[in-house]
């Protein structure tokens, strides 16, 4: 029998390479919190396609909704923060601490976390706050860089293969700001 993971996702596109590795290994349940998205049609988009990810792939979700005014609150005064500062780790660590409860509470053996795919995004850092939580909450954490071993280049051929939307920004009102990024509501559909 295989250890249970629960696997926090950001969005399919960081989900794909790690899903084809962690499968072989573990009894795999993907975990979806986001509450940092931003615009709301945003979350959407990237939550629908998290759910067409989990059809290919044969995987299991579980949806965690909520927390927005909570990560506000975390992140005030870190507004202005760079890419991959402190608003950045606070909200790593919200992220993972609430991957980590369901984890207990479901009775999973470990968590992990696909954000160490991105290439902004330390994987030290990730897995630095991943190990404190899990002995917090009794837990193992898959420690990973999976973008490492080509695992960014397999993330896009798969997101290409499988016709994922790929979004520009991490996800943050505060990421698409330092950015300069304009969202155009017409080509963000309220149907996803």
């Amino acid at each position: 029998m295989s250890p249970k993971l629960l696997l926090h996702v950001c969005c399919a596109n960081c989900a794909t390479a790690p899903i084809e590795l962690l499968k072989q290994i573990f009894d795999l349940t993907l975990f979806w919190y986001n509450p940092n998205i931003y615009p709301w049609q945003e979350r959407r988009k990237r939550l629908a396609e998290v759910k067409k990810l989990v059809k290919i792939y044969g995987v299991n979700l579980i949806i965690s909704r909520g927390g927005t005014r909570k990560w506000f609150r975390a992140v005030k005064g870190l507004e202005n923060e760079p890419e991959g500062g402190k608003r950045c780790a606070l909200c790593f660590q919200m992220r993972l601490a609430k991957t980590a409860q369901a984890a207990k509470k479901k009775n999973f053996d470990y968590f992990g976390s696909t954000l160490t795919m991105g290439p902004q995004k330390k994987a030290e850092t990730i897995n630095f706050f991943g190990q404190e939580i899990a002995k917090e909450y009794g837990l193992k954490f898959y420690n990973a860089d999976f973008k490492k071993q080509d695992g960014f280049k397999k993330s896009l051929e798969l997101s290409k293969k499988y016709n994922f939307y790929r979004q520009n920004y991490c996800g943050c009102k505060y990421s698409l700001k330092h950015k300069n990024i304009k969202i155009r509501k017409q080509k963000i559909s309220k149907k996803v």
